[in-house]
């Protein structure tokens, strides 16, 4: 069973409730995606991986995002179609960039997500060579159905494999004393695997919800604390 599925599968009861709550400070913005919602923006990212670039289990797909709500979508989709997250674009199937682009290596294939807090496309505003991926996953299935389970030791993160994985964020959310219940407050980086891991997988594999603060003023904090009734801070 693929990383996704296994995290996700609690939740798929509720399919109401709010999963991940994103600030922009530095934007001002505030969204809140629902189990549903946020399965929606995986099953479009796993389903455009596997028919637009013919990604198989263990292919390497490099993640060079920020702590987003589209980037949680773009990571579960790719592990939820068996693929590789990686942070390096070097040998990568294709790579995930934000709209300032980096320097990627001759032949890269580069996806640019927008980070739009409404989940708007770039309008086709993309540097040559590169795609707008909002643009294109937004046309792909709501649902996804793999053709095949993820081998147990397909790598998933960094060449951790779905059960190496899970056992770290095991680990790491009995020391936080994570529960169903909890709401995380996280100003965390997505680093990977680090950060990744900590912010993002430990909380889920605990049944949690997320808010993640990007650009976090720290006057405002408090603020979001107090707001989003949160129990655990990162």
């Amino acid at each position: 069973m693929s990383l996704t599925e296994t995290l996700l599968r609690p939740y798929r009861g509720s399919p109401a409730r709010p999963l991940v709550t994103h600030y922009d400070d530095a934007a001002g913005s505030r969204v809140e995606l629902s189990v549903a919602t946020l399965v929606n923006w995986a099953a479009k990212t796993a389903n455009w991986l596997v028919e637009e670039r013919d990604v198989e289990p263990g292919d390497p797909v490099a993640v060079l995002l920020p702590a987003h709500w589209q980037t949680a979508g773009v990571l579960l989709g790719a592990w939820w179609c068996g693929a590789h997250v990686v942070g390096s674009p070097a040998g990568a199937s294709v790579t995930f960039v934000p709209p300032e682009v980096p320097d990627l290596p001759p032949g890269s294939e580069a996806a640019v997500v927008s980070l739009d807090p409404m989940g708007r496309d770039l309008g086709g505003a993309v540097a040559s060579g590169t795609l707008d991926f909002i643009a294109d996953a937004r046309l792909q299935g709501d649902d996804f159905f793999p053709l095949a389970p993820v081998p147990p030791d397909t790598p998933c993160l960094a060449g951790a494999t779905v059960e190496e994985v899970l056992t770290q964020a095991a680990t790491q959310a009995k020391g936080l004393d994570l529960t169903t219940d909890s709401r995380v407050l996280s100003t965390q980086k997505w680093t990977i695997p680090e950060g990744v891991l900590t912010g993002l997988v430990t909380v889920l594999s605990a049944g949690a919800s997320l808010v993640q603060v990007t650009n976090p003023a720290p006057d405002r904090l408090s603020r979001h604390k107090e707001t989003e009734r949160t129990t655990v801070e990162l």
